[in-house]
């Protein structure tokens, strides 16, 4: 029984990266028809009730296994399985990090993908990890580390490289400046949960935080309606889709993962995600982006892996056996806040 915990939780992070990689196709394919907060507003719609029903089913196990372990004192079990809203200071974190993360960052993302193919996109999103370590370092007092500085300074080349190789430029720098604000937005998102997260247990703070980020697409409400009006059953679908998998699953099943696996196993799986979605991205839609972007985006990665701890520089002397303790996976404690980011509750995105 124990071996299989290990397996399972990889294979909730494996279809956790996947549920958000095919967030990036499914917006590009379907910007045609839907506008970016149109998109948002049906999206949180279906996310915001699949994440309803996922709390329901774990404070329902959370009683049931309070009743077991007290012996069938139900009151008890009940009253600490089912989960609390919170108040004050953490009430007005979780609001703010929905606003940001599931609000603000997913009209954005879907603005920049009527400018970006979908894989330039992710490669840009994938650079929010390196601002939510410089945010942490300047706010959380997490510091800078020689190795932060060095993957924020390869990250940063890697986005310049991204900027560079386009074509039509208008349009290219349009979707760079939106795509690099979607990552802003994460990363904002990223450091208001993991605050809120100590005290908001984490489906909680996933449903009222996309709970949050409806009300701010609550404006674009009208247009969605006209939008959905003249939309085929497909694209309707493709939408709940996004509300359904990348968002209310996705972010359970990380959270899944996240509680089962160490922080530095699991970071490196969210780095797979550019690279699935540009196969995906070329299979679905015939889409790839430049060579040079490639490039850039292969760049950008390494600098955030090197940020979070994945790859380290050997110091003199050292032997195979601190190699083989690097390969472990326990990546250092500053990976943990771009993890936390992803358990959503979150992370995911996207």
């Amino acid at each position: 029984m124990r071996s299989r915990t290990p397996d399972l939780a990889m294979l909730a992070a494996g279809a956790t990266v996947v549920l958000w990689a095919t967030s990036f196709v499914v917006i590009r394919d379907v910007g045609d028809t839907f506008s970016p907060g149109s998109m948002a507003f049906i999206r949180l719609f279906f996310a915001i009730i699949a994440l309803a029903i996922i709390a329901m089913v774990s404070a329902r196990r959370h009683d049931k296994r309070g009743r077991d372990e007290r012996g069938g004192q139900a009151q008890a079990g009940g009253s600490r399985g089912t989960a609390r809203l919170p108040r004050g200071r953490a009430l007005l974190l979780v609001l703010l990090y929905g606003a940001a993360w599931f609000g603000g960052y997913t009209v954005i993302l879907n603005w920049a993908e009527q400018h970006l193919d979908a894989g330039t996109a992710s490669l840009l999103v994938n650079f929010a990890p390196v601002l939510v370590a410089v945010f942490a370092g300047l706010f959380l007092g997490e510091g800078f580390s020689r190795s932060l500085l060095i993957g924020i300074s390869l990250a940063f080349a890697g986005v310049v490289v991204i900027s560079l190789g386009g074509g039509d430029l208008s349009a290219d720098w349009l979707g760079i400046v939106l795509g690099l604000v979607a990552a802003f937005l994460y990363a904002l998102g990223v450091l208001l949960q993991k605050v809120a997260l100590r005290t908001v247990d984490a489906v909680t703070a996933t449903w009222l935080g996309a709970s949050a980020g409806f009300v701010v697409t609550l404006p674009f409400a009208p247009t969605a309606v006209h939008e959905l009006a003249t939309a085929s059953a497909g694209q309707i679908a493709a939408v709940a889709y996004l509300g359904i998998g990348p968002t209310a699953i996705a972010f359970t099943t990380w959270a899944y993962a996240l509680a089962r696996t160490d922080a530095g196993t699991l970071a490196a799986t969210s780095l797979i995600v550019p690279a699935i979605v540009i196969v995906m991205s070329w299979l679905v839609l015939g889409e790839i982006p430049t060579p040079i972007r490639i490039a850039g985006g292969v760049l950008c990665l390494f600098g955030v892996a090197v940020t979070r701890g994945l790859i380290r520089r050997p110091r003199r002397g050292d032997t195979g056996q601190t190699s083989a303790s690097g390969a472990g996976g326990a990546g250092p404690t500053r990976a943990e806040p771009v993890v936390d980011a992803g358990t959503g509750e979150a992370h995911p995105v996207r």
